[in-house]
């Protein structure tokens, strides 16, 4: 076995055992906020960090759906035949394990400044990465004789991170009309209900800071492509010179 197949075979098995773990502490915090549900006081609380009923509601509905999501790419690979890099999906996990369980169960996004700032960023990159991956897999494999422009993929990976931004912040607000909970902080921490341009305050900055963030990779991305583009053209022409 080769260095290369060696150390695939070393980054696969990584990507297991930090799968497993995860989805370890996913499940135990689903238990560990519905025993904490029962006890949990109602209402809004008066002390620094005490959580109430409704914050268990969400640590339950966050670690549920990061259960179901995880198994997301093994699933899209299955299902269509994708190859999603082992390191991307490393990455992927780690941004489960830093949204659900550090921001949710253990309190970070209101412990630690700027959390969910810090995570909408990262997540906006590793989503237009995804994106170039997508694109280029159906650009090789599903469309014959098809070269796509560095400028379409570029656009496609951002439109794509972009949309998934938005379906992110339509869940949040579904959940908080629905469960009653301030994931998109309507409510101040002492329960101070806001209005008007302050209300919309969270979300349009989530929605800032995901734009900014697949920008960032899509400019980075299309910079790459427009020079193996040119790399490609050089090689053809060069080719060319010597036939003739």
């Amino acid at each position: 076995m080769n260095n290369e197949n060696l150390e695939k075979l070393k980054t696969a098995k990584r990507k297991t055992r930090i799968f497993k773990i995860v989805l370890f502490l996913l499940v135990i915090s689903i238990f560990y906020a519905s025993i904490m549900l029962v006890r949990a006081p109602s209402g809004i609380s008066d002390k620094e960090y005490e959580l109430v009923k409704s914050d268990y509601v969400l640590m339950i509905l966050q670690c549920v759906v990061g259960v179901i999501v995880i198994f997301l790419p093994s699933r899209v690979e299955k299902r269509f035949g994708v190859d999603i890099p082992d390191v991307m999906e490393i990455i992927y996990f780690i941004f489960l394990f830093c949204a659900i369980y550090l921001g949710e169960v253990r309190n970070f996004y209101y412990k630690i400044p700027y959390w969910d700032t810090i995570l909408h960023l990262f997540s906006a990159m590793m989503l237009g990465a995804l994106g170039f991956v997508l694109v280029s897999f159906f650009n090789d494999n599903r469309i014959k004789n098809t070269n796509l422009s560095p400028f379409f993929v570029s656009m496609f990976a951002f439109c794509f991170a972009a949309t998934c931004g938005m379906i992110w912040e339509a869940y949040e607000y579904l959940a908080d009309h629905i469960l009653g909970t301030n994931m998109q902080k309507f409510m101040t921490a002492h329960g101070t209900v806001l209005s008007g341009h302050a209300a919309l305050g969270d979300t349009m900055k989530d929605i800032i800071v995901d734009l900014l963030g697949a920008l960032f990779v899509v400019v980075l991305g299309y910079i790459h492509l427009k020079r193996e583009q040119k790399k490609k053209e050089l090689i053809h022409d060069e080719l060319v010179n010597i036939v003739e």
